[in-house]
């Protein structure tokens, strides 16, 4: 399988061609096939070239430098490396920046999609039919797209209506719709995936977990929005990964298929468990909990008190389950920040750290 992923330098993205081409702590889903894959990243902020630095010299690995909306690049690498399978990843992705400034917002996760799509379709009808058939686009989205739960709400299931709440959650849906568009208008065999919370190795530090665990060992305060009881579902990041190689290879073109991680949790009591780990993991000079730096600052706009996934469409028709609890994922994530402090310090200290890390997000 030839493979262009896009915005494969970012966390999930990461993750994913690292899993696939046997770099992570897990073996390879594909392990003996023959694969090679195209990453196509635009290396905005949050995008790391380091964090696949050792794949740089792998026959079955290339980065290429562009935008997703460029159509002309998009073209030039769907034919020239012959690829059978599109998996997009690239996003902008944070709440908080989307509510400081949407139209980034609109630009990647809807123009972009939109030509992703296009020159995808342009490329799928010329190929050959046995290739054509097999040929998959797979979009990676969010749970954020369904809106808000209250307590006694079920889960989200594939069928819930969108009801996005933030400008980043209506850019997804929008191109959630561009994709479903492309399958019923040109037949383009696509299918989609909204996971919910992901964390775990490599996640840039302005999302919740690993800002926590950043500001705990520097001493500084661990802000929390509101009154902390926001729930969300938490999935570890391999995990995820594993699904969106099993939906790419047995899901149903035209479907949809909700990934999570079977970990509600409310915020506090989820920084709260950081704070235990890291409390046994790296204790504080003073002995004293790392709980202690918790501070509670004013809510976000429109902030999403619950999210929930029911994930059983998946368990059921692909067999895939999540293998991470979320306290065995709590605790690998925060070892793997201590273990890789050099990474985390070379985010900090470069150009865009401190761009307002700020308070926690999710």
């Amino acid at each position: 399988m030839n493979l262009l992923v896009t915005g494969g330098c970012g966390f999930i993205g990461t993750n994913f061609i690292r899993l696939l081409l046997g770099k992570s702590e897990r073996p390879s889903p594909c392990a003996g096939g023959a694969l090679r894959i195209i990453n196509l990243d635009r290396l905005t902020y949050a995008g790391n070239p380091a964090n696949l630095a050792d794949l740089q010299g792998d026959p079955r690995y290339r980065f290429v430098q562009g935008d997703i909306g460029d159509g002309a690049v998009v073209a030039r690498l769907l034919s020239e490396h012959a690829i059978d399978a599109v998996v997009n990843f690239a996003a902008e992705t944070h709440v908080d920046r989307s509510i400081d400034s949407p139209e980034p917002f609109v630009q990647t996760n809807v123009v972009g999609t939109l030509r992703l799509l296009d020159a995808t379709r342009r490329h799928w009808s010329a190929l050959e039919e046995t290739r054509r058939s097999a040929f998959r686009f797979l979009h990676v989205s969010t749970d954020e797209v369904y809106g808000t739960l209250e307590p006694q709400d079920p889960p989200f299931s594939e069928s819930t209506p969108f009801a996005p709440n933030s400008p980043y959650a209506a850019s997804k849906a929008a191109s959630d719709h561009f994709v479903r568009a492309y399958r019923h208008t040109y037949g383009l065999p696509t299918v989609t995936t909204n996971c919910s919370n992901n964390y775990g190795p490599y996640q840039f530090p302005e999302k919740l977990i690993p800002l926590m665990i950043l500001n705990a060992l520097e001493g500084r305060p661990l802000p929390v929005y509101g009154d902390g009881l926001q729930v969300r579902d938490w999935l570890y990041v391999l995990d995820h990964a594993e699904a969106i190689w099993s939906v790419l290879g047995a899901g149903k073109p035209g479907e949809t298929y909700n990934v999570g991680g079977h970990g509600e949790r409310a915020n506090i009591e989820l920084i709260r468990t950081l704070c235990g780990i890291l409390d046994r993991g790296s204790p504080r000079a003073d002995g004293a909990s790392y709980a202690t730096q918790i501070t509670h600052v004013a809510d976000r706009p429109g902030h999403d008190r619950r999210y929930a996934i029911d994930c059983s469409k998946i368990e059921r028709e692909l067999g895939w389950r999540p293998r991470e609890s979320f306290d065995s994922g709590m605790a690998k994530t925060a070892a793997w920040y201590l273990d890789n402090r050099a990474w985390t310090a070379d985010i900090t200290s470069s150009k865009y750290a401190r761009q307002r890390l700020g308070t926690a997000a999710l």
